[in-house]
């Protein structure tokens, strides 16, 4: 075989076909990519907006691929990215690089099985008892409205993927017509196995030279002990920054009253009716367990638990037991019927094994999972559920991922504080002390976690790189803290605080993404501003969220509030977006019992837990949220947060230090003169 060209000669080619220019930050990374791959050692790269890290990381994975015939998997967290990657970016890469590769490069998407719609399920007309909506005729009807819209489209479709679906469908419609993966009966059991929409992609995704995933995926192909993504050696990590959360997600299990009927209602026909019975029965105890236990998290069983999720595992054990072997000659809707069966089961049955083994470590700061009782609003209903997290993902995370391929793990905010080591241990990476720019007094704290460092870090190596951002940030943009407010409350929010917002809105003349640490904040504040000025103030919720977006980058004058999902979901270039406003610092919940538990664990090991964990996340949000401000390399702006503790705590030299470097003021008329600027320069738009 011809050598191919080296990644940087490709890198020029790719820029050119698609018309876009030179950038020192791009081609360092690619560069770095394509040593990380070469020498097998894990490279952790932060790219800021504007790099173009998408190319960086693509034409690396594309050249190897073909190289050696293995394939790439690419992780990312949102639908957005996957989309992206796969409608644009990748398709005119590889008609790019066709000439130099020597032949055009192969991608497909890979999602977990019941992003697809089942032929077996839609073909034998069973569908799920509803629960919870048993005797709500409206969505009872909506559900059956849906499913037939499910069923005649499965005739149009190719892919069978919910993403395609030309008008969405809810929930619970979409169950009744697609299987999880432990549900299914496989392609040599299942009638409609060779047309398998499932199977199908699983079958692109083998022989294509990239992949392109998500990060939940990833968790399950870690966890389920057999390969969920084809042979890989190499794996890019986008979004990286998420990968923690998304891990912990799909490792959470939960228990509640509802899913033990659940299981009983779909073992009802395959066992003797007494031993249902006997499910309902336990169900019972554990839902009177749950009421009768304050919401908060177990750092023991309480009274009568121990019995009471025994005789639920007891009870699951025999029913799975007297379900037996399958018969010879079942349909596929009765073998499918068994097999959802028998997953309930052993899921619920593993969920209350793994419940009564979690405190088995007398050491909470060792124990594996963290075990608590969640109270959720439901349709104005308290329910309550028993949730089972992971303490730590950097144990699977270090056996899996990093022990089994070369893992590239990339992001526009990485680096906390200055350095990549707190990410690194929450990903089990060994901490590596380098790239600490904040204060020296603060890092000290947070550097000494508590984290156990990995024994074998010779073994597993890896690199830090931030390549930038094509940004002059202290040019473009300034950071403003609002030293003379009040540090924020609990209550409403503060007079002072209010009047703030109105003056730095009227000096950028609207043109503000407001970013609000509760829903309620971002209401209250909504309700304020439209009282005091006559700026246009869309407000998250009063519309789907895509559609505020557009309508809140089609009018310079109009403002945007919202919470989480806008501090990590809105590109709008250009001068509708001049000012971004953050409430508050966003730490965590205090009484979240996952994070007190990470926290306590630390504080154990010796380190400061509020520094390790709830400052690690409110820094990345932080720099998420900023993030917004500076989308296209013309932008100008400010960033404006009312929260005087980012100057005067002292951790607040840590978090500023995991921002972009932005020229900083607390100075509030500094800041509405570089806003009324703005506002009277002429637009660039278009």
């Amino acid at each position: 075989m011809t050598a191919l060209p080296p990644v940087t000669e490709l890198l020029a080619s790719a820029v050119s076909a698609l018309g876009g220019r030179h950038r020192d930050g791009q081609l360092a990374m690619a560069s770095a990519v394509a040593n990380a791959i070469d020498t097998g050692e894990h490279l952790a790269v932060q790219a800021g907006t504007g790099t173009g890290k998408s190319l960086a990381y693509l034409v690396p994975a594309l050249r190897h691929a073909v190289e050696s015939g293995s394939t790439v998997v690419v992780s990312t967290a949102t639908i957005a990215l996957q989309r992206q990657l796969i409608d644009r970016d990748l398709p005119r890469l590889a008609t790019a690089l066709r000439k130099p590769l020597g032949r055009e490069p192969s991608f497909a998407i890979l999602k977990g099985r019941a992003n697809y719609i089942c032929l077996n399920k839609i073909h034998s007309g069973e569908a799920e008892e509803q629960t919870e909506e048993l005797f709500d005729p409206f969505t009872t009807s909506r559900v059956g409205r849906e499913v037939v819209r499910l069923r005649e489209w499965v005739s149009d479709t190719e892919s069978g993927d919910r993403d395609d679906l030309p008008t969405a469908v809810m929930d619970r419609s979409w169950r009744q017509v697609s299987v999880t993966a432990r549900e299914c009966l496989g392609a040599a059991n299942c009638s409609y196995g060779t047309d398998c929409f499932a199977e199908l992609a699983r079958g692109r995704s083998s022989a294509a030279d990239v992949v392109v995933t998500n990060h939940a995926m990833l968790a399950i192909d870690a966890m389920s002990g057999f390969n969920v993504l084809p042979e890989h050696d190499v794996v890019i990590v986008d979004e990286a920054h998420e990968l923690v959360d998304r891990i912990t997600s799909v490792a959470t299990a939960e228990i509640a009253s509802s899913t033990v009927a659940g299981v009983a209602r779909r073992c009802s026909k395959l066992i003797d009716e007494e031993l249902v019975d006997d499910i309902h029965g336990a169900g019972e105890l554990v839902a009177a367990l749950l009421e009768s236990t304050a919401p908060g998290r177990w750092t023991s069983l309480p009274d009568g638990a121990g019995a009471t999720f025994a005789a639920l595992r007891d009870r699951l054990w025999r029913a799975r037991s007297a379900i037996g072997p399958a018969r010879d000659g079942t349909d596929s809707s009765g073998a499918a019927a068994r097999s959802a069966a028998i997953t309930a089961l052993d899921d619920l049955h593993d969920n209350a094994v793994r419940l009564l083994g979690a405190f088995d470590e007398p050491d909470e700061s060792k124990r594996r999972d963290v075990v608590w009782i969640a109270e959720d609003l439901v349709r104005d209903e308290r329910r309550r559920t028993l949730r089972i997290a992971p303490l730590s993902v950097g144990g699977l995370l270090r056996s899996s991922l990093f022990a089994e391929a070369t893992a590239v793990l990339t992001s526009a905010t990485l680096t906390v504080g200055g350095t990549f080591d707190s990410l690194a241990a929450n990903w089990g990476l060994p901490i590596s002390g380098r790239g600490a720019d904040a204060s020296a007094a603060v890092l000290s704290d947070l550097t000494a976690t508590g984290t156990p460092t990995p024994a074998d870090g010779d073994t597993i190596r890896w690199q830090g790189l931030d390549v930038g951002s094509p940004f002059d940030y202290r040019r473009c943009a300034i950071l403003y803290v609002a030293a003379h407010l009040d540090p924020p409350g609990r209550a409403s929010i503060a007079e002072a605080t209010l009047d703030e917002m109105v003056q730095l809105i009227t000096a950028a003349g609207g043109r503000t993404l407001g970013l609000f640490s509760s829903m309620r904040a971002a209401k209250e504040a909504a309700a304020a501003v439209r009282e005091r000025i006559d700026t246009p103030v869309l407000c998250q919720g009063e519309n789907a969220t895509g559609t505020l977006i557009e309508q809140f980058a089609a009018d310079e004058a109009t403002c945007l509030f919202g919470t989480l999902s806008l501090w990590q979901g809105v590109d709008v270039p250009g001068p509708s977006l001049s000012l971004v406003l953050i409430d508050r610092v966003p730490f965590p919940r205090p009484d979240d019992p996952l994070l007190i538990a990470r926290q306590s664990a630390v504080a154990a090991r010796g380190g400061n837990g509020f520094l390790a964990v709830a400052a690690n996340h409110a820094a990345l949000l932080l720099a998420q949220g900023a993030g917004r401000l500076l989308r296209a390399t013309d932008d100008r702006g400010v960033v404006a947060i009312l929260d005087p503790r980012l100057v005067t705590a002292r951790y607040g030299g840590y978090l500023r230090a995991s921002l972009p470097p932005f020229w900083q003021t607390t100075d509030p008329a500094v800041v509405r003169a570089a806003l009324a600027r703005l506002q009277s320069e002429p637009s660039t738009a278009g």
